[in-house]
């Protein structure tokens, strides 16, 4: 959904009072998914003594009505009465979007934006990602159990053929391209998300090894031509999880693994049926999300 207006003008900024942390990281995080990243950045803050704040920063003047409807539709009618809209006068929005975000740090894996580039310790596996585009920064759970699940993986087996479904800012393709030395093809469904995936891996020096595709969906030739992978990371939601199941499921090689996320807890039995007859490894809950990753176990013969 793309809720920024199409006219010019100053920023705007669109508040949620939330009472506890866990409920405003939730809110944001679906908002992140739902919204039009070029556009707008989410945020989550602490204010002092007054509880949490979801902000929501609008490069143009947003449709506060299709906003408005938006929260409803993610945390009720009563949260988005609650929202309040106001103008970021003489304020630079990407340096407002990214004030509160610090390095974020997942296993071996720190992502990061440019302006904290020299806080990155040598020892790490460093990928840059800019925090105006917030979904796929690793402050979304989501993403940063994908890392931790890749930074298992990669401690015990070194995966050859990498895909990264519904790639989204690039990260998880980077980061498995950095620290596998290996190719990975990256695709997403939307035009502009497989743009801004190129510019960070550009900005990454991984343009040797990781290729981005705009692609409708898995059954795209350039998918299936390099199958089978070993491990595929599938970052969205569960509704298109299950959808593309059936087809994932046969690009994945013998002792593959598929790292699923985008899941409430409560979800993560229904994307396991739908991803039978693959097993589950581990599970990471990570701010109230869930990844998963499912083992493709080949079969010991009988005598």
């Amino acid at each position: 959904m793309n809720a920024a207006g199409s006219s010019g003008g100053a920023a705007s900024v669109a508040r949620l009072p939330a009472d506890e942390e866990s409920a405003a990281r939730q809110v944001a995080d679906m908002l992140s998914e739902m919204l039009d990243l070029a556009e707008t950045t989410v945020a989550v803050f602490e204010i002092a003594d007054r509880g949490w704040v979801v902000e929501m920063l609008f490069r143009h003047a947003p449709d506060e009505g299709a906003v408005r409807t938006l929260v409803a539709a993610v945390a009720g009618a009563g949260v988005a009465r609650a929202l309040t809209f106001s103008i970021l006068a003489g304020r630079d929005w990407v340096a407002a979007s990214i004030a509160g975000l610090a390095p974020v740090e997942a296993g071996r894996f720190v992502v990061h934006g440019r302006h904290d580039r020299a806080r990155v310790r040598a020892n790490r596996t460093a990928i840059e990602i800019e925090a105006a585009l917030a979904f796929g920064t690793g402050h979304h759970g989501t993403t940063r159990g994908c890392l931790l699940a890749l930074d298992s993986i990669v401690k015990s087996r070194r995966p050859s053929r990498i895909l990264d479904v519904g790639c989204g800012t690039g990260v998880l393709a980077i980061a498995a391209a950095r620290a596998l030395r290996a190719p990975v093809l990256a695709s997403d469904i939307d035009r502009g998300a497989a743009s801004v995936a190129r510019q960070n891996v550009l900005a990454n020096r991984a343009a040797s090894l990781v290729d981005v595709v705009h692609a409708a969906g898995v059954r795209d030739n350039r998918i299936r031509g390099l199958a089978p992978f070993d491990l595929v990371f599938a970052n969205i939601l569960l509704g298109p999880l299950q959808r593309i199941a059936a087809p994932l499921k046969r690009l994945v090689a013998p002792g593959g693994r598929v790292v699923v996320s985008g899941l409430l807890p409560a979800q993560a039995n229904a994307a396991m049926a739908a991803y039978r007859p693959l097993v589950l490894e581990r599970r990471i809950d990570l701010d109230g999300w869930t990844t998963l990753v499912l083992a493709h176990r080949t079969r010991r013969r009988t005598a």
